[in-house]
């Protein structure tokens, strides 16, 4: 812990304050004395306004507290606004979290990363090119941010996973509290490969449903585009394309998310198609997202040659053989 203490887990915890009142109380106080001697004038000078009522100071501190002993009983990281490691794209938005709670490793701040979201309940289609174009910006260097839920998000991960690049995965819980418990396994090979699974929530915070549009500000600031693969008209993968163009990302739909055929009946995309009408790019392959950031794209061929190097090794290893 440096000379800030437990100030920004005291700050996280603050009741009844906007995410951008806590950030000027983050910027304006130097650790955790500081804030203790302030009084209520000089706090309310800060955020520049009243308020309602005044905190139990001991009793926040005594929470912090136990959020700090948790996190490190749990194997639990957390890092400031404040600190050089923040993601840098994510603290430009207008309403940061101000602390990030988080197991595994940071992204690389140098590399763009790609949200892909959409419905739990994906027609055969949208779930399996969520997974190839999740796959193809793997193959090609870039993580892919979702939220590990059911469906798009689960597949976008697992896609990712396959392309061989660290996933990110934000939760509207704490990380010690995986939901769905069904993706616990898929958690795991997140962490085992590199990636992070952050949260804005401390340590012991279940899933409660007021949470989760909330993270979804998390998924596009992290971002430097959102792609919604497939989503109904009333859908959290829609907050967070609203939250993409506040944050003035690059919003997208994929083709199979917005092309009606026969299974249009059982699968709802009517949100992706509004989208599409009102001028969102549509991509069919990792390619289009590649290009449009002006990356150099792996090719298909280089692909296949790739799927086979990796199937011969695998083998190999199999069979204890080293290839030279």
């Amino acid at each position: 812990m440096d000379e800030r203490g437990l100030l920004d887990l005291i700050i996280a915890r603050l009741p009844g304050i906007s995410f951008r009142e806590k950030i000027a109380l983050c910027e304006s106080l130097r650790g955790e004395q500081d804030f203790i001697q302030k009084s209520r004038p000089d706090i309310e000078a800060i955020i520049g306004r009243s308020l309602a009522e005044w905190w139990d100071i001991d009793a926040i501190r005594l929470q912090a507290e136990q959020d700090a002993k948790m996190a490190r009983l749990r194997g639990i990281n957390w890092v400031s606004w404040q600190s050089p490691a923040y993601p840098p794209l994510l603290r430009e938005i207008y309403d940061p979290p101000v602390l990030l709670f988080f197991r595994g490793c940071l992204p690389n701040p140098e590399m763009p990363l790609a949200a892909i979201v959409g419905t739990r309940r994906p027609s055969p289609q949208a779930a399996a090119q969520a997974f190839d174009i999740a796959k193809g910006l793997a193959r090609n260097g870039i993580s892919v941010v979702s939220g590990l839920a059911l469906g798009i998000d689960a597949m976008a991960h697992r896609g990712n996973l396959e392309g061989g690049v660290p996933a990110v995965a934000v939760l509207g819980s704490g990380v010690d509290a995986v939901y769905p418990a069904s993706n616990r396994g898929l958690a795991r090979r997140i962490l085992e490969t590199g990636g992070i699974i952050l949260s804005e929530y401390p340590p012991g915070t279940g899933p409660r449903k007021w949470n989760f549009p909330a993270r979804n500000r998390i998924i596009s600031g992290l971002s430097r585009g959102v792609l919604i693969v497939e989503a109904p008209q009333k859908s959290g993968a829609l907050i967070t394309g609203r939250f993409a163009l506040d944050q003035n990302r690059e919003l997208w739909v994929a083709s199979s998310g917005c092309t009606a055929h026969a299974a249009s009946a059982l699968f709802d995309r009517r949100g992706t198609m509004q989208l599409a009408e009102d001028g969102a790019g549509i991509i069919y392959s990792a390619s289009d997202i590649l290009g449009a950031w002006n990356m150099n794209v792996t090719s298909a061929h280089d692909i296949v040659l790739n799927n086979k190097a990796d199937r011969a090794s695998a083998l190999a290893h199999s069979l204890g053989i080293t290839l030279e």
